[in-house]
């Protein structure tokens, strides 16, 4: 894949790039896979707003993707499209089965269409087969990796990303996150061979305001902006600092750094945290 810039026609123009689409083999969607979706705008059941800066937008449809792939152990699928999915970073690839029955499942990098891809307990180490973690080589790329056996792929699913088998000693495998965190996960789940596809999606530049309303994502205005009533770190002459130790939210809470994860218990599963050097 790569990067499409354009000439500076514009001031926009002159920094925007976007990606080539050199991959995508197909424009339209499979429509017997295809779902509605409501937007929201950021609000709750009540009307109100419950996350800001969302609203507007490009009208989508959701595609119904196949993140499992447990029902069809044993049986072969053909590659017949590429496609862009506007509900995610990373390309999507269309599978048809030999059964007849169609199903979308996140596209690794270097598929093509007419490749065959298969999910196993045991398959041959390929791009794009599926196969249990405990029958995947130590060092192998892996993605869309199961958290928990029979939930369905949670891991290195977005652009460019990638997994790597560290250790299978013992009950677990030991798996390296993007991040740099190491963690167990059970033997006993899935995960496919590869890397997800579109990798340049990070070196893409919006360019413009215009193109992140597209994406349904309205301005923010800086708290150092506003007036102390409505932000803490409003007020000042000119162009002051925030004035404190530690920046906060428009409502006093701690806005970097502040721990809200509530799934403590599984910690344990962590071998070597992210943050720790």
């Amino acid at each position: 894949m790569a990067v499409k810039k354009f000439k500076p026609t514009t001031p926009g123009r002159r920094q925007m790039s976007v990606a080539s689409f050199d991959e995508v083999t197909r424009t339209k969607p499979e429509k017997s896979l295809l779902a509605k979706m409501k937007k929201t705008t950021g609000r709750n059941n009540t009307g109100r707003i419950t996350v800001r800066h969302r609203g507007g937008g490009e009208k989508r449809h959701y595609r119904i993707i196949d993140f499992k792939r447990r029902d069809k152990l044993g049986i072969e699928a053909k590659i017949t499209s590429v496609e862009y999915d506007p509900n995610r970073t990373a390309y999507i690839m269309l599978a048809q089965y030999i059964d007849g029955e169609k199903r979308y499942h996140i596209a690794p990098e270097g598929i093509a269409v007419g490749d065959k891809v298969i999910t196993k307990e045991k398959a041959k180490i390929k791009t794009g087969n599926r196969m249990l973690i405990s029958q995947i080589p130590v060092g192998y790329s892996i993605y869309n990796v199961e958290l928990h056996e029979g939930k369905g792929g949670q891991m290195g699913r977005s652009a460019g990303t990638s997994i790597k088998l560290v250790s299978l000693e013992g009950k677990h495998a030991q798996i390296a996150m993007p991040s740099g965190e190491i963690r167990l996960v059970s033997k006993k789940c899935y995960a496919t061979i590869g890397i997800v596809s579109n990798v340049e999606h990070s070196n893409i530049t919006i360019g413009k305001a215009g193109r992140k309303r597209h994406m349904g994502r309205r301005p923010q205005v800086r708290g150092k902006a506003m007036n102390p009533v409505d932000h803490p770190h409003g007020g000042g002459e000119g162009g002051a600092s925030i004035g404190m130790k530690h920046p906060k939210t428009p409502w006093g809470l701690p806005a970097l750094g502040f721990k809200t994860r509530r799934r403590r218990y599984t910690d344990k599963m962590i071998v070597k945290d992210r943050r720790r050097k």
